[in-house]
């Protein structure tokens, strides 16, 4: 097992390993004694996992409640959320008691927002099942759900007290949404690390994972709450946002934010910002996990859903160019300008 330290306005470890679900009452006895949690996962993730890790928290002496919701994008809203917080209330949760995200991206979206909110906050401990959990949502305390105007539009920054990731948790994905982990992966990459971005797909995934995890806990740290560096980690984001809606979610997030590094990096070597033969790199990436890089949506298509997308204030949008492989920086545009900009 290795540990990586994040250390924000409330510090916690993220504990990376095979096994950890075996036993997880002992890797949070040090932070919560036995007393009241509440499993938060979706029906796929609970019927693999859930029944193992309510009998180790049991047995260790905690009383355990759960609250199941059905998988996929459609589940990440306000309804969702109120229904949860139904749970908390119903079992009597109090603040020295606690919850626990188990599954994946959404999971822990939805659960760090309900346990933001729930007695104005309590503690929650992030379990991500999924590559892209693990070394993205599960880190950094943002936590939301989605609107009809948007993804993530309603949320807060709420930090878990420990994240605890059995990468054998892996095993059991199916190949899309291991590949769109590793989406996300290239993408800590291509900001900070290019002996990274050529290490995925050869590499120890635990050592992957741990690298991906320490590049943005190295930025959180600099910018918790999302004012400067840390919108280095929203590369591919603006558009893969666009890109999700305008499938109607069909294309899911880490393959979505993939193809949005490729058209910002198509576009910033157009003109003149980029080093030549990274979108080249990127493209051979993504088609090396055999991820369709033909994008059928126009430039007018893009930018108009953008528009709504939280990064943006004002008639300013900030983008991420990647300089070189491993180097990025923050370039604003006017929104008017966003249409040509990405135009190819």
């Amino acid at each position: 097992m290795k540990n990586i330290n994040v250390k924000t306005s409330k510090p916690y470890e993220v504990r990376v390993g095979k096994g950890l679900l075996e036993n997880i009452a002992r890797e949070i006895s040090d932070l919560k004694k036995p007393e009241k949690c509440m499993i938060i996962s979706d029906d796929i993730v609970f019927s693999l996992y859930g029944e193992r890790v309510k009998k180790s928290l049991t047995e260790a002496g905690y009383t355990v409640y759960e609250a199941v919701f059905p998988h996929g994008e459609e589940s990440k809203n306000m309804e969702t959320a109120l229904s949860l917080l139904t749970a908390c209330f119903e079992a009597g949760l109090t603040r020295s008691d606690f919850i626990i995200a188990l599954g994946g991206g959404i999971v822990g979206d939805v659960c760090g927002f309900v346990s933001s909110i729930y007695l104005r906050g309590i503690d929650f401990i992030q379990i991500p099942t999924t590559l892209l959990a693990a070394i993205d949502s599960s880190v950094g305390g943002k936590t939301g759900v989605n609107t009809d105007y948007g993804k993530n539009l309603i949320g807060a920054f709420h930090q878990p007290v420990r994240v605890l990731c059995d990468t054998d948790t892996f095993n059991t994905l199916p190949y899309d949404i291991y590949t769109a982990g590793i989406c996300e992966a290239l993408k800590y990459g291509v900001i900070r690390d290019g002996d990274l971005f050529y290490a995925i797909g050869n590499g120890d995934i635990e050592d992957i994972v741990c690298r991906c995890v320490q590049i943005k806990a190295d930025i959180v740290e600099n910018d918790e709450f999302d004012h400067g560096e840390r919108q280095l980690l929203n590369f591919g984001h603006t558009l893969g946002h666009s890109i999700e809606a305008l499938s109607n979610f069909e294309i899911s997030h880490g393959h979505a934010v993939g193809l949005g590094m490729l058209i910002m990096t198509r576009a910033c070597e157009n003109r003149g910002l980029c080093e030549k033969g990274i979108s080249n790199e990127i493209e051979k990436a993504l088609k090396s996990f055999e991820i369709d890089t033909d994008i059928s949506y126009t430039a007018k298509e893009l930018a108009s859903f953008a528009m709504s997308d939280k990064k943006r204030k004002g008639n300013k949008i900030t983008l991420v160019i990647p300089e070189k492989m491993g180097k990025c920086v923050l370039h604003t545009i006017s929104t008017d300008n966003l249409e040509e900009f990405i135009s190819l």
